[in-house]
């Protein structure tokens, strides 16, 4: 169904909610294995993925950090992420880049360029786009959409845990939420729906780039996303 697609993954993947590491091998042996399933498909993919199990701005909040410093902390949490993911995946012959957009650590990640990015896919590399948007202030799904929208993706594919796509209201507050099958971003920004960064959502309003959100939870919604199959929610502009 895609061609190109953009994962956005969290960072509370790579971690056990109870534990003390910031990741566990289970769960990133488990990430890998869902990002060598749609590698397989034959797909030219990019790869976001936040650092929630790293750094919070509610911690930066109780120390006392200001908001650009821990942005950057944020930033180079996403780093560390998608260096040890892509680490991983050339232990099951994936091949891969980590391109940033903070400043690159030498034979480690590359600095960002759309046309390098771009590249590097075409040649069959799975890229990781690393750093957010390299400017405090953005969160990980604006950078995502902005990156998306930058190397002409298909589609942003935004697994999440614990929730089944676009609901009405939070379907664990509210047991009467409604799940959307499929809504427009306008409609997003009309009822303030929050499963993702409204400041996102608004960049997408022209684009023809869809944004798929289901439960990661089952490997297989992935594949059945990319077959066109009606899992989660399909947010596309009106």
């Amino acid at each position: 169904m895609y061609k190109r697609i953009l994962l956005k993954l969290s960072g509370e993947s790579l971690r056990q909610e109870e534990a003390s590491q910031i990741i566990d091998v289970d769960y990133l042996k488990s990430t890998c294995n869902i990002i060598k399933l749609l590698y397989d498909q034959g797909l030219e993919i990019a790869i976001v993925i936040g650092a929630g199990n790293i750094w919070r701005g509610k911690l930066a909040d109780e120390i006392g950090i200001e908001r650009a410093p821990a942005d950057y902390m944020g930033m180079l949490g996403t780093v560390i992420n998608a260096v040890a993911i892509s680490s991983a995946l050339k232990n099951i012959d994936v091949p891969s880049v980590v391109f940033s957009s903070v400043p690159a650590i030498d034979g480690v990640t590359l600095a960002y360029e759309k046309e390098a990015a771009k590249k590097a896919m075409k040649e069959g590399n799975i890229i990781f786009l690393a750093g957010g948007t390299g400017k405090p202030f953005f969160t990980t799904d604006t950078a995502a959409t902005a990156l998306a929208i930058d190397i002409d993706a298909e589609a942003i594919l935004m697994g999440k845990n614990g929730v089944d796509g676009v609901y009405s209201a939070n379907p664990h507050d509210d047991p009467s939420a409604k799940l959307y099958k499929t809504i427009t971003y306008d409609e997003m920004i009309k009822k303030n729906l929050e499963i993702m960064d409204i400041t996102a959502v608004k960049m997408l309003v022209d684009k023809d780039i869809e944004v798929r959100i289901f439960n990661m939870a089952e490997p297989e919604n992935f594949i059945k996303v990319i077959s066109g199959e009606d899992v989660g929610t399909t947010c596309r502009k009106g």
